[in-house]
């Protein structure tokens, strides 16, 4: 009896433990994490050739629109550069123009030289050379903005002051203070004008009591 107990315990104790079974929720999360993955496996495919040559059709265009455009403003500059280059030149010339006009009015008001041959002949000189280097403005596209007896017009003059003048229409340039030019069809620098403007009304009243008093 005590060999049959003691083989029973034995077979008992060499039983292999049971297999843990899996849980119903643990299942169901390992099936969702599959589902999952094969979803994103789905939606991830591989474009076709045809989608891959119309990509590549496209990245194709793209590319060239943008050498054109890159060639048009190299052009564009390229012209720019040629047309306008001297502009800074030009600019800083036109104080020549400038320097020989107030040299000439110094001239003018010396009470030294009025009436004598010297100053004459000084104007006269002056006058020549001021003449010649208008002449190789021109010849290079640079011309002296026409002002006096226009409308001011702000794209070519600066107004500066105004004078009261009604024997013109209000905003005439009826004064020249520094000649303005143009390179070509870009502003070089505006011309700084006087402008009319009518008679103000106190003045004209003062003018009325004086005639009166002088009526009376």
């Amino acid at each position: 009896m005590e060999k049959e107990e003691n083989q029973n315990t034995t077979s008992k104790d060499h039983q292999e433990p049971e297999k843990e079974t899996a849980k119903p929720e643990e299942y169901s999360d390992s099936k969702i994490n599959q589902d999952t993955d094969q979803e994103a496996k789905e939606e991830i495919k591989e474009p076709t050739p045809e989608e891959k040559i119309t990509e590549l059709e496209d990245k194709v265009v793209r590319t060239f629109a943008e050498m054109e455009n890159q060639r048009r403003r190299f052009e564009k500059e390229k012209e720019e550069a040629f047309e306008y280059g001297g502009y800074n030149f030009a600019k800083e010339a036109l104080n020549l123009i400038d320097n020989l006009e107030r040299s000439k009015q110094i001239l003018e008001t010396d009470e030294k030289l009025k009436g004598t041959d010297a100053l004459n002949k000084s104007l006269e000189h002056l006058d020549i050379i001021k003449k010649d280097a208008i002449s190789i403005f021109e010849r290079n596209n640079i011309k002296a903005i026409d002002s006096l007896n226009k409308k001011l017009d702000p794209n070519f003059h600066q107004a500066m002051m105004e004078i009261e003048d009604d024997t013109k229409d209000p905003g005439t340039i009826v004064q020249e203070i520094q000649k303005g030019f143009t390179i070509k069809d870009r502003l070089l620098r505006p011309s700084l004008v006087g402008v009319s403007k009518k008679t103000s009304k106190k003045e004209e009243k003062t003018e009325e009591n004086k005639q009166n008093i002088e009526d009376k």
